[in-house]
């Protein structure tokens, strides 16, 4: 597995066949399954990009059953699908397409995913080409936009019945206070949270940008430090 020194830095890769960095990673997996009282160990499984496509095949093969083996059902983001995964393993999409032919293949075998679409989903992106805060490597990503997509059809071959359900991730790196977190993640949270908990038949996005606006005088009274989006009407 690569480990990045930096999104554009040298990267390197573990010692595939040595033994040594399964004992290594086996110890990493049993300390966290016995610290983590959740069902759910993440293994990564991304940006692997200094390790060959077999190497990365093999490493996840062996490392995969050991977070069975502590107690724990394996996640990790759709690169692992490239893999020979157990059906109780799940997967979290984190790309900005809408195909991946190893995410389907796995679907299709009955293996569960998370949607985190990088450009719909991913909290650390900023609004607008003058937000302050956050990236944009995968896209800017106001209110509508979060709100705007379907999770059973966002990626081909991934439907309604091999979702498990949705995550908007928030990375760090342009974020250093809470008042940073509150505000790139509030208005979107709600809007990812509403895509996850109801039907999509029942998605409007008049109808929740008038209930977000209503939420403001919640907000303000908690001190929420969130984003006033001009496509919201905020009362």
């Amino acid at each position: 597995m690569s480990t990045p020194s930096g999104r554009r830095g040298r990267q390197s890769s573990l010692c595939i066949n040595d033994e040594l960095t399964y004992r290594f990673v086996e110890d990493v997996i049993r300390e966290l399954a016995a610290i983590t009282p959740g069902p759910f160990l993440h293994i990564g499984g991304d940006e692997a990009h200094a390790t060959t496509d077999e190497d990365y095949r093999t490493f996840m093969n062996r490392v995969l059953p050991l977070v069975a083996k502590y107690g724990k059902r394996a996640s990790g983001w759709n690169e692992i699908t490239q893999a020979d995964l157990s059906t109780d393993v799940v997967a979290q999409f984190w790309g900005t397409g809408t195909t991946n032919a190893s995410l389907a293949a796995a679907a299709a075998r009955g293996n569960k995913i998370i949607m985190s679409p990088g450009n719909k989903s991913y909290l650390d992106m900023k609004y607008d080409a003058n937000t302050r805060l956050g990236l944009r490597w995968a896209g800017l990503i106001e209110v509508s936009d979060a709100y705007g997509w379907d999770p059973a059809t966002r990626v081909t071959g991934v439907g309604e019945n091999a979702i498990l359900g949705v995550e908007a991730p928030l990375w760090s790196e342009t974020l250093r206070t809470l008042d940073d977190i509150e505000y790139m993640a509030f208005p979107r949270l709600p809007a990812i949270a509403e895509l996850g908990w109801s039907t999509s038949a029942s998605h409007d996005w008049e109808s929740f940008r008038n209930r977000l606006g209503e939420q403001a005088p919640r907000w303000r009274l908690q001190q929420v430090n969130f984003y006033p989006s001009p496509q919201v009407p905020w009362i």
